[in-house]
């Protein structure tokens, strides 16, 4: 495909920089960046048991660094490396990136993620480093739910459905989005006051193989796995879901031509509602013959706390379609396949992190 084409030569023998490459989304983009020949350095944490858990078979063809985005030195010791290249891409993706464990983890989720993100942005002021650009991958929990106060500032479908968009007025519900929210405007505010060639990203609701499976997706393929019932939270939000392999590669579009200073936004561009969702998943596993038709009960104590639920998330990713031509390429059932073809192939990735036992 000729956008593959483009991506790959662009990359070939360039440096990048990715923080969070061991995560869910951080694996896909370094193991992309490894097969377009980019000249790859990662970030992970030096005391994670998991270290290298989701790129361990890249170790040959990356240069680790060891740290922690929320000790300053360690951040500034790793990035010293990059002082011997021009035009280096940073992907900082690293994050305590769950909602739920937001909430029982709330000054990890701050200290990760706001100060982690400081960290960075400093270090390169502190360092003079070359960057062609940085990305700060946030989320589409910021936009939240609609503030009624606000109402006229977003833009509807003629259906009724709030369309999200680079326009769009933010309301974050939970620590985590108020955290990544803060990350964004960090990451703005070194532009404005340094000229860093900065970017923030908005994915909306990415799944895919390696995803942990605390998140919707996982939760739903791993009971369905293992035995005859599925439990789960609140069905009625609507989320729009991005295969990862899109999710990485609008990440690698924006970094090659998005102009600094701005945010792009970008999912599948339709939405979803849990239990449609939750009935896609089991209908494509039982056609692939994974499971037979497992029960879905809804347990109260799965729900989020309080009002945090975020009730609807629809993208219009029409700013990044016209600057690059980005589009999502993989289908829901298509993603869906790989992805419970992936927990059932690996079931030591993800047997002693479920929730649900």
């Amino acid at each position: 495909m000729l956008y593959r084409m483009n991506l790959e030569a662009r990359f070939n023998d360039r440096p990048v920089f990715v923080t969070g490459a061991d995560g869910f989304v951080g694996s896909h983009l370094t193991e992309t960046l490894v097969e377009f020949g980019a000249n790859v350095h990662v970030f992970v944490r030096a005391t994670s048991s998991g270290e290298l858990r989701n790129i361990r078979h890249l170790r040959d063809d990356i240069t680790v660094h060891r740290g922690d985005l929320r000790d300053k030195h360690s951040v500034t010791e790793s990035l010293k490396a990059m002082s011997e290249y021009s035009d280096t891409i940073l992907f900082h993706l690293g994050a305590q990136a769950h909602v739920g464990e937001s909430w029982d983890r709330p000054y990890e989720t701050i200290d990760t993620n706001v100060n982690g993100t400081m960290n960075l942005l400093q270090a390169i002021v502190d360092l003079d480093l070359d960057i062609a650009k940085f990305d700060t991958a946030g989320t589409s929990e910021e936009y939240g739910n609609v503030d009624e106060q606000m109402a006229d500032k977003h833009e509807y479908e003629d259906d009724g459905r709030v369309l999200l968009s680079e326009r769009s007025p933010v309301n974050p519900t939970s620590v985590y989005a108020t955290s990544k929210l803060a990350a964004d405007f960090l990451t703005m505010n070194y532009h404005d006051a340094y000229g860093l060639p900065t970017v923030t990203t908005r994915m909306f609701n990415n799944y895919g193989p390696r995803q942990n499976p605390r998140y919707i997706t996982g939760t739903i393929i791993t009971q369905a796995l293992e035995r005859d019932i599925v439990e789960l939270g609140n069905l009625t939000p609507k989320r729009d879901m991005c295969f990862v392999e899109d999710g990485v590669r609008g990440h690698m579009q924006v970094a090659l031509e998005g102009n600094p200073g701005e945010e792009y936004v970008y999912g599948y561009g339709e939405n979803v509602s849990m239990r449609e969702w939750t009935n896609l998943l089991l209908e494509v596993g039982s056609e692939e013959g994974y499971w037979d038709n497992p029960e879905i009960v809804q347990r109260e104590d799965r729900y989020r706390p309080g009002d945090s639920d975020v009730e609807e998330l629809l993208v219009g990713y029409e700013k990044l379609h016209e600057l690059t031509g980005w589009e999502p390429k993989v289908d829901w059932r298509e993603g869906a396949r790989q992805t419970i073809e992936w927990y059932a192939e690996n079931p030591e990735k993800w047997a002693g992190r479920v929730d649900w036992r």
